[in-house]
């Protein structure tokens, strides 16, 4: 079970911001071999999705980003990710499900656009996502627009 808590920048305790970011680059730095600038100066403006077990390790994690800081017109979920620990346990999907409702709480109904990893387009499309069809490389990782739509 994956307890959650969702806070803007300053808010979060040093502890969760170390948390955040040592999970950020476990995943995409070391695991993924994708050297990057993690700390892009949104976080500031992002609220911050945490999806902690009973002991409070930090298992799950997106950043919830209002319109404009990464889209024009559009909120975003970004830098979805996942303890290598919860892999197969549902808790992306979890994650994922509770930061599609936040951004309408927070946001609006504003339509959310993502930049999912290509080979994540299904599980991202299985939560009403939908393809641009606008593929890129980011970091040398293919990457795929997507928008969620609210009706």
């Amino acid at each position: 079970m994956l307890y959650f808590s969702c806070l803007p920048f300053d808010q979060l305790t040093p502890r969760e911001l170390y948390a955040i970011m040592a999970l950020r680059q476990e995943v995409f730095v070391v695991e993924q071999n994708c050297p990057y600038l993690d700390a892009d100066g949104k976080d500031i403006e992002a609220w911050h999705l945490m999806g902690r077990d009973e002991g409070g390790r930090l298992l799950a994690y997106t950043r919830l980003l209002p319109e404009g800081v990464s889209y024009p017109g559009y909120s975003s979920i970004g830098r979805v990710v996942s303890a290598p620990a919860a892999r197969g346990t549902g808790a992306g999907r979890l994650v994922m499900q509770r930061s599609i409702d936040l951004c309408r709480h927070l946001f609006g109904p504003l339509p959310v656009k993502i930049g999912a990893q290509t080979y994540l387009l299904r599980f991202y499309e299985s939560l009403g996502f939908r393809s641009t069809g606008e593929e890129y490389l980011e970091d040398g990782i293919p990457h795929t627009k997507m928008i969620l739509t609210f009706k």
